[in-house]
């Protein structure tokens, strides 16, 4: 059997010679393309998508459709993006090759992800959003200008986490700079309120009665006293109710409303703000509230409870006013009443004194009182303690105090007293001497018109024995007219200087109640231009003038004087003793007080008659000089008080009291020796 001949791979598409040829080619043609040509082409496409064959015809129409395309897709673009953006589209496509939507989709940027975009949104500002792009922008610089081709999953999400890294610095910044500005802003505020509770607390009187705080009425809980209004409102509806129910004959009802009434009183006792209830208090209203609740079904009538309410309107007003006059009339008590410890100080002293030789009474450097070009000061008290403190703070702000010369004069039964107590704490260089008022021989009813009144029977009358008060209220209208102080010569010894100190040029007369804080001397040299009396005015715009102190219904007083004129304060008053007698003051005085005998002009006090006696008169001193009210007034500022020469405690409210100011009081015990024997065994405290 003859061979069969074999083809040759050339022949094998050409022609169609035999059957066996025909059946063979297209298989290989078929698994040529599968395994070589359509890999190449699916890598070709992958990295570019553009196949260049020149010799392809094919690929020449597929090139002009494509171009086509993207004429028209530039079109389209064009319309929408800058020449700038695309301009930077087309270098970045130039740098990392064709673009491809694999390309997006293996190098998406870490601001398109929506988890982080919401962050940003909560948080973002336009610096921050700026910073963020120029990380983003660099981070996939450097990914395009390092590797061309494609990444692994690994680069990607290194550059990935860098920016989310550097998102999360930034707002751990931004977090930290607003929790600094908030603590900067509450520091400043709380420095605003501190200063704000500083210069509140300097205008706090301390001595107020009841409970006080500096920071109560800005700082406190308005309501902080809600509960106890509450409770009282109910019992004052209780008892309305409990009137009701007697007349209606509803006595369970009644007996009830008073069984609550008194556990509701008992529960609120003396309390004045929600913290000082009992703590059964919310119990008590729960019940009470039931009771009242069941009152007003039982027996409400509009108008019965209209009137009983404006019954106890009236009722409770005349016990405000009864109280007022009984705190008034008991406060004027106190304040010219005399406490145990110093009038212990004033007999032990007295008992001393008097068991002291003849001559160890006798005060040094008496060459010196009559000695006008020394520095002479009048004092004119019963109070031992007082005048210690006067004395002692005089001389203790004094330049030069061996040139002061203090002129004490007090009454019988303190002379004793006054007398020990400075030959005991004699004032340094100073010179002191002490007289009694009542050996002032001169000094008598027919020379003096107020020691004439105070004999005379009507003036007795009126003073010791009519319109007695048989109750506190009552007497609380009088007590003044009553009052001791003014109807002893101490006080009405001012008007007669010349008198009681002949050979002296000037005098600076000072009250007990005063402290001094500064040397006096300069008020030595003060031009009075012609007037007899230097002292501080204390009118402003609608108190404290001539009308106040004085009637001017009365035709004399009417034609004299203007009601509009400046009143003045005594308590530290320079005194020209030679335009005195020059214009005959003690004369002009005596003048008015004998037309005050029916006390017509004014009503009592010293400082009446001394206004009409210095009419014109009177030259104003610097306030500086002399400040006043630290007896009465709670806000006087600090830096007057500190500033001034003397410092008054003029009112009620003395230092040697118990009421008095508290802020006010270390002014005047500074100058108190509190360890002195005589003083600790009277127990007198700080």
């Amino acid at each position: 059997m003859q061979a069969a001949k074999r083809i040759p791979y050339a022949t094998a598409g050409g022609g169609r010679r035999g059957a066996s040829g025909s059946g063979v080619v297209p298989p290989l043609v078929v698994l040529v393309f599968l395994f070589v040509l359509a890999p190449s082409i699916f890598f070709v496409a992958r990295n570019g998508g553009h196949v260049h064959v020149a010799s392809d015809p094919n690929d020449r129409e597929g090139n002009q459709e494509t171009d086509w395309q993207k004429q028209l897709a530039t079109k389209n673009l064009k319309s929408i993006l800058s020449k700038e953006m695309i301009d930077a589209i087309a270098a970045s496509q130039q740098e990392a090759g064709a673009l491809s939507v694999d390309f997006f989709r293996n190098r998406e940027s870490p601001s398109w992800k929506t988890d982080d975009l919401a962050n940003d949104l909560s948080n973002a500002s336009l610096d921050v959003d700026d910073k963020v792009k120029s990380v983003n922008s660099s981070a996939e610089h450097d990914l395009s200008t390092t590797d061309k081709a494609p990444k692994e999953d690994t680069d990607e999400h290194q550059v990935d986490t860098a920016a989310k890294n550097a998102r999360r610095k930034l707002r751990e910044k931004r977090r930290e700079k607003r929790a600094m500005d908030l603590v900067r802003k509450d520091d400043e505020a709380r420095v605003k309120l501190e200063n704000a509770a500083i210069e509140r607390s300097k205008a706090v009187d301390s001595a107020v009665l009841g409970k006080y705080s500096i920071w109560r009425k800005e700082n406190e809980n308005e309501n902080s006293d809600s509960t106890v209004r509450l409770m009282r409102d109910q019992i004052i509806m209780a008892r309305v109710y409990s009137v009701l129910a007697k007349s209606k004959n509803k006595n369970d009802l009644y007996q009830e409303l008073q069984t609550r009434i008194k556990e509701s009183q008992r529960a609120v006792g003396e309390a004045t703000a929600d913290s000082d209830l009992h703590h059964s208090a919310p119990e008590k209203i729960r019940l009470m509230g039931q009771i009242l609740s069941k009152a007003r079904e039982d027996v409400y009538d509009c108008k019965v409870v209209t009137q009983r309410l404006r019954a106890m309107l009236q009722s409770a007003d005349e016990q405000v006013r009864s109280l007022k006059k009984q705190s008034t009339f008991l406060s004027q008590l106190a304040a010219k009443t005399i406490p145990n410890s110093i009038h212990c100080l004033s007999m032990r002293l007295t008992i001393d004194y008097y068991l002291l030789p003849m001559e160890k009474r006798k005060f040094p450097r008496s060459e010196n009182l009559e000695n006008p070009e020394l520095y002479h000061y009048a004092l004119f008290s019963d109070n031992v303690l007082a005048a210690s403190v006067v004395v002692n703070s005089t001389i203790m702000n004094a330049k030069e105090p061996e040139k002061h010369v203090f002129h004490l004069v007090t009454d019988k039964l303190n002379f004793g007293a006054m007398n020990m107590w400075f030959l005991l704490n004699p004032p340094g260089k100073a010179t002191i001497h002490v007289e009694n008022v009542d050996e002032f021989k001169w000094l008598n009813s027919s020379y003096c018109p107020v020691l004439r009144q105070l004999e005379s029977a009507a003036m007795k009358e009126y003073y010791f024995k009519a319109d007695r008060p048989t109750t506190l209220s009552a007497g609380s209208s009088n007590l003044k007219y009553r009052n001791p102080k003014y109807l002893s010569m101490l006080n009405h010894l001012r008007f007669y200087l010349p008198q009681v100190y002949p050979k002296l040029d000037k005098i600076l007369f000072l009250d007990d109640d005063i402290v001094v804080q500064k040397d006096l001397t300069g008020l030595w040299d003060v031009d009075l231009n012609g007037k007899v009396n230097g002292a501080v005015e204390t009118c402003g715009e609608s108190f404290h003038r001539f009308d106040k102190y004085i009637n001017f219904s009365n035709p004399h007083i009417a034609r004299n004087f203007d009601p509009n004129a400046c009143g003045w304060a005594y308590g530290m008053n320079i005194f020209d003793l030679k335009e005195w007698k020059k214009k005959d003051i003690t004369g002009i005085y005596h003048k008015w007080q004998n037309m005050n005998e029916d006390r017509v002009l004014w009503k009592l006090g010293t400082l009446p008659p001394g206004l009409l006696t210095f009419y014109k008169l009177t030259h104003p001193l610097d306030k500086s000089w002399h400040v006043l009210g630290l007896g009465y007034n709670p806000s006087i500022d600090r830096s007057e008080i500190d500033n001034a020469a003397v410092v008054h405690y003029n009112g009620n409210m003395k230092p040697w009291l118990e009421l008095a100011m508290t802020k006010y009081r270390p002014y005047w015990t500074r100058y108190i020796k509190y360890d002195h024997p005589y003083i600790r065994g009277c127990n007198l405290a700080e």
